[in-house]
């Protein structure tokens, strides 16, 4: 069944405190993680918080990609949804968990508009509703299914 795009949230779990409240390095990296999956940047907004933590997100021509820091907890959560098949959402989790050194990572992956029926969708050009071609083996009509991705650091 189609889908119109895959959001991955992410938890990221054992960060380096230094690098989970480094304002710079998060805009960097989070568009830098973006660039990874294949997205297109369009902009972006961030925030530093007092006394530590820094949300950031990105705008992408697919759709969009947040990380949110906990320094004093090691501890970010981010997400990344992209639409169609251009940009792969899990590339830039992967890519952000790699970069900001989580020792342990878990990856939710949730195909988004998979339960759109036949009849919902007949007449509607995939290309131009920006719906990815996968095929999603497991993913059932009507209902949410999700697959956890558990990950863990090689280091």
């Amino acid at each position: 069944m189609a889908h119109v795009g895959v959001h991955c949230l992410v938890e990221l779990y054992g960060c380096p405190l230094e690098l989970l409240d480094d304002y710079r390095f998060i805009q960097r990296t989070l568009k830098a993680a973006a660039e990874h999956a294949g997205a297109t940047w369009l902009g972006d907004a961030s925030h530093r918080f007092d006394p530590q933590g820094v949300t950031a997100l990105g705008l992408l021509a697919e759709s969009h990609i947040t990380v949110h820091t906990w320094p004093e907890l090691g501890y970010a959560a981010a997400d990344c949804f992209t639409c169609g098949d251009q940009a792969i959402a899990e590339d830039a989790c992967r890519y952000l968990a790699n970069e900001l050194q989580a020792k342990r990572t878990t990856i939710v992956r949730i195909p988004r508009a998979a339960g759109l029926t036949p009849s919902e969708v007949e007449g509607v050009d995939p290309e131009r509703a920006h719906m990815s071609r996968e095929n999603e083996p497991g993913f059932e009509k009507h209902s949410l299914n999700v697959e956890r991705l558990e990950l863990t650091a090689s280091r």
